[in-house]
Formats: structure tokens, C-alpha cells, sequence
């Protein structure tokens, strides 16, 4: 019998050395990271900025790359060791009794932490919403300095596949759409910091 996975669970692309990431901007911040193979004006390193494992809460937040502002998909291929620090600098962005011993100590920790992370319902090739759900990540102060002078191997502005794929769900080519899709894996690495205590 099939099951759910389980309710907080990282799944992304990657190899063994990189993993890769999603994010959404106009036209002038993505032209300009793909031509500098890194984050630089328009872009403002001052912003907390987030970045999403999952390739269908990326066409689901962008709506397939047809929002405004977020007409340009990226995806930024990060070193292993980048993406797990972050991760290991990491505060959820809301106080929730299963990961946390007192509001005043998750408070406490959100002020310091230069990462939090909010998990969100993951969605299905139709961008319905699942019962289990998608980690995103969000980068600031220090982290993205690291991000955006560290950890990025590759930047590619997969707008145009974006578009294709929804042109064929669209068109009830579902299987044609699903051989675009990236290869998304379980990331076998666990962060005790972002995942409730019982591991559901």
C-alpha cells in the first residue's frame, strides 16, 4: 500500500556534491545573476531572500513563472555544505510547541538565527495542495553573504522549461510534462533544529 511521506521531509535535486534551489525574480535581478553566476544589483543583499528545494512550491509560489515580479525561474545549484549550514543556523519562523520548549526561547533564538525556515504545503503537478509539506528557506544577514559569495556553483534560468511543462499539463500531456520534471530525492541528512521532536 502506498503512503504519504512523512509531514516535514527535505526533497530536492541533487549529486554529490551540489543541491539546487529555486527562486523567482523579474527579469532584471535573473539576467543579471545568470550573466554574474551570482546574486548582484538589482538585488539587495540587505533582504532576507528565500530559497525552495521543491520545484512545485516554486510554479505554485510564481505561478508558472506568469506572476508579476517573478517572471524569471532560477535554479541555483548549491554547494552540500552551504545549503547544511544554513540549515544547522536555522529557526522556524513561527513558534510551534513541537519544536520549541517556550515561546521566550524560540523568540530568543529567531533574533540570532540568520536562517528560518517555515514549511508549507507541498503541491502535486497541478499545484493542488498535499497533506505533507515543502521546507523553505529563508537567508539573511550573514547567510546571505555566504549564499551569495560562497555557495552558489551554478545559476540557470530555467524559465522557458517552466513554461513547457505547464503548456503540456495544460494540454493533458501529463506524462510528456512529468519526463521534464527534475529528479527530486529525500535528502538523506536530518537538522534536529527544523523537524518536530517525535519526526513526524
Amino acid at each position: 500500500m502506498l503512503t504519504s511521506p512523512p509531514a516535514h521531509q527535505i526533497r530536492a535535486e541533487y549529486d554529490e556534491r551540489t543541491i539546487t534551489v529555486y527562486q523567482a525574480y523579474r527579469k532584471e535581478i535573473a539576467q543579471n545573476a545568470v550573466r554574474a553566476q551570482t546574486f548582484v544589483a538589482p538585488f539587495k543583499i540587505e533582504r532576507m531572500t528565500w530559497i525552495k528545494p521543491s520545484f512545485f512550491w516554486m510554479m505554485y509560489r510564481c505561478g508558472w513563472a506568469e506572476k508579476p515580479g517573478q517572471e524569471h525561474v532560477l535554479a541555483i545549484k548549491l554547494r552540500q555544505e552551504g545549503f547544511d549550514w544554513a540549515l544547522e543556523h536555522a529557526c522556524l519562523s513561527h513558534f510551534d510547541a513541537a519544536f520549541h520548549l517556550s515561546y521566550e526561547a524560540w523568540q530568543a533564538q529567531l533574533e540570532q538565527s540568520p536562517v528560518r525556515v517555515q514549511w508549507d504545503p507541498e503541491r502535486d503537478l497541478f499545484l493542488n495542495k498535499l497533506d505533507y509539506r515543502s521546507i523553505q528557506i529563508g537567508l539573511s544577514g550573514e547567510a546571505v553573504s555566504r549564499y551569495t559569495k560562497e555557495w552558489i556553483v551554478e545559476i540557470q534560468d530555467i524559465t522557458t522549461a517552466c513554461k513547457t511543462i505547464c503548456m503540456l499539463i495544460r494540454e493533458g500531456k501529463i506524462e510528456e510534462a512529468q519526463a521534464l520534471l527534475p529528479k527530486e530525492q529525500v535528502y538523506p541528512k536530518v537538522f534536529p533544529g527544523i523537524f518536530p521532536k517525535n519526526g513526524s
